[in-house]
């Protein structure tokens, strides 16, 4: 005789303060055809280099190389990619040597392996507030607790960061310093000197999350925070090719200071193994052609198009008293309603009208804005921003009417 059926054991107690991301659920909502959302981070669909990745799969699959392509690979990703990717950081001033590279699915593994390696429950990890939800989603999911560094418009106040470590004996720092996700705002060099300086001489390591500085429409680049004297040894830069290759291809990658790579090779190991052997040839192949920085190049001028017509019509498509930065670059412009108004409120109203954006609140680790908004320009060409914008301002009118 069979007895009464018992529940399974319950879920690990760690998913009991990780939320589910408000931005994927809006992009549920915003599947729609007729819909035009400024809410996602996506790539422009339209703008993707389809010819070169198709070349470049066709030739990861030649009869002379699909043996190696669809074969096991090394933990760390493939050679020759690596000392590909190593070279683009160096483009961009931090000099990295392929043996310093770990190749990830995405950007966000290499965020989610480097909470594994460097947290416990209960330690602290220190952020920008407002800053990038999934980083947030990964600390949590490790059981850290989160602390906010004060910011400006020109990003977080290194100075201070010394009576934070005092009191709370970080793990490590968390940031995006170049066209931050999600207020598109950029540390300024000075700062980056001083932010360096205060992590050697306190002790602390720096995750420097960089998907996007490859999108810049104006101004010079800066320099990474590990290029900084005092840094190298003590940070993780992240990057990605989602932005400018192709998402879909799940192509990340971190370079690490030695002590680092070895323990974050080894979680990876446990994770997936490796990262996709095919895409990671295709990938390298691609890259090795250098059409990737024309193509890069083509990209950054059509999205500073977008990223001006989102501007130039934000301000009438706003209540009255809004404010909204300018960034010289990225994906994102971050927005703040008046006094009395509320982002969770007007987006209710704007999804009747087929326009979305997403509400600045779930991004900050405490005390949230509920009058914030982050809206993306990269999706849609600049009549249909146009457009979306008139949407916006009918859901503006409606939600002051009551």
């Amino acid at each position: 005789m069979c007895g009464v059926p018992q529940p399974p054991p319950p879920l690990s107690l760690r998913l009991a303060g990780v939320r589910s991301s408000p931005v994927r659920d809006i992009l549920t909502l915003t599947q729609r055809a007729d819909v035009i959302s400024f809410a996602g981070g996506l790539p422009a669909n339209e703008l993707f280099p389809a010819e070169l990745v198709a070349q470049s799969f066709a030739s990861a699959l030649s009869p002379t190389a699909i043996a190696g392509a669809l074969q096991y690979s090394t933990t760390e990703g493939d050679p020759q990619l690596r000392a590909l990717l190593a070279a683009r950081l160096c483009d961009r001033g931090l000099q990295a040597q392929a043996g310093e590279i770990l190749v990830t699915t995405g950007s966000q593994q290499a965020i989610g392996l480097v909470a594994s390696v460097l947290l416990d429950p209960g330690d602290v990890v220190l952020v920008e507030n407002p800053t990038y939800l999934a980083a947030l989603q990964s600390f949590q999911l490790a059981g850290a607790r989160l602390k906010p560094v004060p910011c400006d418009e020109r990003g977080l106040d290194p100075e201070a960061l010394p009576g934070l470590i005092a009191e709370h004996r970080p793990k490590f720092l968390y940031l995006v310093p170049t066209f931050q996700n999600p207020t598109g705002r950029t540390l300024p060099e000075a700062r980056r000197r001083e932010l360096a300086q205060v992590a050697a001489e306190h002790g602390l390591w720096v995750i420097e999350d960089d998907p996007y500085g490859e999108l810049r429409y104006d101004g010079r680049a800066l320099a990474s925070i590990a290029s900084h004297p005092g840094a190298r040894d003590r940070t993780v830069t992240v990057s990605s090719l989602s932005k400018v290759l192709a998402p879909g291809l799940r192509i990340g990658f971190l370079r690490a200071p030695e002590a680092l790579l070895g323990p974050l090779t080894v979680a990876k190991q446990a994770a997936d193994l490796h990262t996709s052997t095919v895409d990671q040839h295709a990938t390298r192949i691609a890259l090795a052609t250098g059409e990737l920085d024309e193509h890069i190049e083509r990209l950054c001028a059509e999205y500073r198009r977008r990223r001006d017509a989102l501007l130039g019509g934000l301000a009438q498509a706003l209540p009255d008293g809004s404010s909204f930065n300018h960034p010289d670059g990225g994906m994102f412009v971050w927005a703040r309603l008046p006094k009395g108004w509320d982002a969770s409120a007007l987006l209710r109203v704007a999804l009747r009208h087929d326009v979305a954006f997403v509400p600045g609140a779930p991004f900050y680790a405490t005390d949230p804005d509920a009058r914030t908004l982050r809206l993306s320009f990269t999706a849609h060409p600049a009549p249909k921003i146009v457009e979306g914008l008139a949407r916006l301002r009918l859901a503006v009118r409606a939600s002051a009417d009551g």
